[in-house]
C-alpha cells in the first residue's frame, strides 16, 4: 500500500498497529486541504485494491466489530496567511504571539458558536456507533488546549499575570504572557477537537467519510468568527494592542465553557456539558437538524459556501442516506437472524432433545439433567430471538409508512429500529455462544477477529 501511494504521490509517512486486532493507522505529511482530501479519498480507494490483491479486506467502517475500538479519521487542521505563515504557530515576538492569541480566540468561539454544525460534518448511521467510547470521541464539541494554554486562557479572562509570565513575554489583557512552547506535548485523546502544538486535531471524523465535509464548515465557522472578532476591534475604535486586548477577553470569557480537559467519556461530564448549555446530539437525525437551522442557512449565504437550496439539499440527502442505510442493515439483521441463525439453532435444539431422549433411555429419567438445562437455556434464547425479529419486523412496517415526514422518520429510525436491531443482536450473541461449531453458519466471533 505505502508503495503504490509513493508511486501516486501520496506522501505516506507513518504507520503502526493500533489498538483493536488488525487494525492500523496511517498518516501523510501536511498538505493544502483540497490536495490533502483528495490524497485521502485516493488512499482508500488503493487501500481496497491492494487487500483485494492479498486476499483481504479492508474495513473502514467506523465500528465493524462491539467491544473494540472504532476507526476514524483525525483531521490535523490550521490555518495560515497568505505569506504561508501558520497562524497557530506560537511565536517567539510579541506580535507572533498576539496575531497566535487571536486566531485561537476566533476558533474558540467558532467551535462554541457552531457546536451543531461541527457535529452535522461528522454525521452518519455507521459513525453514530463509534462516537462515544472505544478510542472515538462524544457527540458532544468541546476543544482541549492543553495545560499551558488554559492557564494563559484563565489568566486573560481574569486579567492577571499568566503563572510563569516574564517581561519578554506579550501583552493581552493581563501583564504579560509567557514564551509558549511549539512543542505542547499534552494531549487529550477523548477530545473531539484538541490542540496539538501548531494545529488542531478533528478527531471525531468518520473512516468512511471525505474529510471535505468537515473541513468545508471548519473554515466557514472560522470565516464567521474572524469577520465578529475584526468588526468587534473595528467597533473598539480599531486594531490597537489595547484594542485587541480587550475583544479577546471578551470574547473568551464569552465562550470558555467550550474548553475542557477532562475525560470526554465519562458520565461526569454529559452532566457537566449539559449544566454549561453544550449540545448533546448523539444520533445523526438529530445532529441532521443543523442543516435545516435558518441562521445556519444564513451563514453559508453570507460567505457564499452554499445557497439555502444546496443546504437543504444536503439535509434531504444525508438524511435519506441515513434511513435507507439503517433500513438495509435492518432487513439484514432480520434476514439473516431467521434464515440462517435461526435455523441453526433449531438444528443444536433438536440434537440436544435427541441426545437427551437417548441418555435418559440407556441410563435413566435422572441422566440428563444438566443436558436439560443447556435445552431449557438454549430453547429461551431461540424464543428471545424469534421473539425480537418479530417485534424488529412490526416496528419496520409502522416506520416505513413515515416517508412522507423524513425528519420523522429519520428519528424513528433512531429511536425505534436501532434498538430492536440491538435486541435482534443480543440474542444471537447469545446463541453464538451455545451452538454448536458444526452447525453455526457464520464465522463467530473470535474466529473473524483472533483466528487466522
Amino acid at each position: 500500500l505505502e508503495k503504490e501511494l509513493w508511486l501516486l504521490g501520496v506522501p505516506i509517512q507513518t504507520r503502526h498497529n493500533e489498538v483493536a486486532p488488525s487494525q492500523f493507522e496511517l498518516a501523510p505529511q501536511y498538505s493544502g486541504v483540497s490536495v490533502s482530501i483528495d490524497q485521502n479519498m485516493l488512499t482508500m480507494s488503493v487501500l481496497k485494491d491492494v487487500a483485494e490483491r492479498h486476499g483481504l479486506v479492508a474495513l473502514l467502517h467506523e465500528k465493524p466489530y462491539a467491544g473494540f475500538n472504532g476507526s476514524g479519521k483525525h483531521m490535523n487542521w490550521s490555518i495560515g496567511d497568505d505569506l504561508g505563515h501558520n497562524l497557530l504557530s506560537p511565536g517567539k515576538t510579541p506580535h507572533e504571539n498576539l496575531k497566535f492569541m487571536l486566531t485561537l480566540t476566533a476558533i474558540i468561539r467558532a467551535v462554541d458558536m457552531h457546536q451543531d454544525l461541527l457535529r452535522a460534518s461528522i454525521a452518519s448511521a455507521s459513525n453514530d456507533h463509534r462516537l462515544g467510547a472505544n478510542e472515538a470521541p462524544p457527540a458532544i464539541i468541546s476543544i482541549f488546549v492543553g495545560d499551558q494554554l488554559s492557564g494563559i486562557i484563565d489568566a486573560i479572562i481574569e486579567g492577571r499575570a499568566p503563572e510563569g509570565a516574564s517581561k519578554a513575554g506579550m501583552q493581552l489583557g493581563a501583564d504579560v504572557l509567557p514564551t509558549l512552547r511549539k512543542d505542547i506535548s499534552d494531549r487529550n485523546r477523548t477530545s473531539p477537537f484538541a490542540f496539538t502544538g501548531n494545529k488542531f486535531e478533528f478527531r471525531a471524523v468518520g473512516s468512511m467519510q471525505s474529510p471535505a465535509y468537515p473541513a468545508a464548515f471548519l473554515n466557514t465557522i472560522l470565516a464567521e468568527s474572524l469577520d465578529h472578532i475584526a468588526d468587534a476591534i473595528e467597533a473598539a475604535g480599531g486594531p490597537s494592542t489595547e484594542n485587541i486586548q480587550k475583544v479577546v477577553r471578551d470574547t473568551l470569557t464569552a465562550h470558555q465553557r467550550i474548553l475542557f480537559s477532562g475525560d470526554n467519556y465519562s458520565d461526569e461530564w454529559r452532566e457537566e456539558a449539559a449544566s454549561r448549555g453544550l449540545l448533546n446530539r448523539p444520533g445523526t437525525a438529530e445532529a441532521h437538524e443543523a442543516l435545516a437551522c435558518e441562521d445556519n442557512a444564513k451563514l453559508f449565504e453570507a460567505f457564499g459556501v452554499l445557497s439555502r437550496e444546496e443546504l437543504d439539499s444536503r439535509w434531504h440527502v444525508q438524511s435519506e442516506i441515513y434511513v435507507n442505510k439503517v433500513n438495509v442493515e435492518a432487513i439484514a439483521t432480520r434476514d439473516i437472524a431467521m434464515t440462517m441463525i435461526l435455523p441453526a439453532a433449531m438444528d443444536h435444539q433438536r440434537h440436544l432433545a435427541e441426545s437427551i431422549l437417548a441418555l435418559e433411555k440407556a441410563m435413566g429419567a435422572d441422566a440428563a439433567a444438566a443436558q436439560k438445562e443447556v435445552l431449557a437455556i438454549v430453547t429461551d434464547a431461540i424464543g428471545r430471538l424469534k421473539a425480537s425479529v418479530d417485534t424488529l419486523l412490526a416496528i419496520q412496517r409502522e416506520v416505513e409508512p413515515m416517508e412522507d415526514d423524513l425528519a420523522a422518520q429519520a428519528t424513528a429510525y433512531r429511536e425505534r429500529i436501532l434498538p430492536a436491531m440491538d435486541a435482534v443482536r443480543e440474542a444471537a450473541d447469545l446463541l453464538e455462544r451455545l451452538v454448536d461449531d458444526d452447525l453455526w453458519p457464520l464465522p463467530k466471533y473470535r474466529e473473524m477477529l483472533f483466528v487466522h
